[in-house]
């Protein structure tokens, strides 16, 4: 998947929508690849700085978006280029 079809499903979200993101995960050297589901609480664009002398006036972002995994727990994922964003089916509200 592209990263403008990242950007294009990401501009898309609304609050509800259910969502399958796979993403890299890095810690130390090591590496892996996480699939996180849920549905989405809320998108934004965060701007933030790097560890890198830059210049004040040069902006920063990113893409991020909180979800609601189907066990509750609330989670923040941030979109790089290495992310794959896939939009799923909302399943039919269940009756209780």
């Amino acid at each position: 998947m592209s990263d403008q079809q990242n950007r294009e499903i990401f501009g898309e979200l609304q609050s509800g929508d259910r969502i399958r993101l796979r993403h890299e995960v890095k810690v130390g050297f090591r590496t892996w690849m996480q699939t996180t589901e849920g549905a989405v609480v809320r998108t934004e664009r965060r701007r933030h700085g790097l560890h890198t002398r830059r210049n004040p006036d040069d902006k920063v972002y990113s893409d991020l978006i909180v979800l609601r995994c189907d066990d509750g727990e609330l989670t923040t994922v941030t979109l790089d280029a290495f992310s794959e964003l896939e939009k799923l089916e909302s399943a039919a509200p269940q009756e209780s």
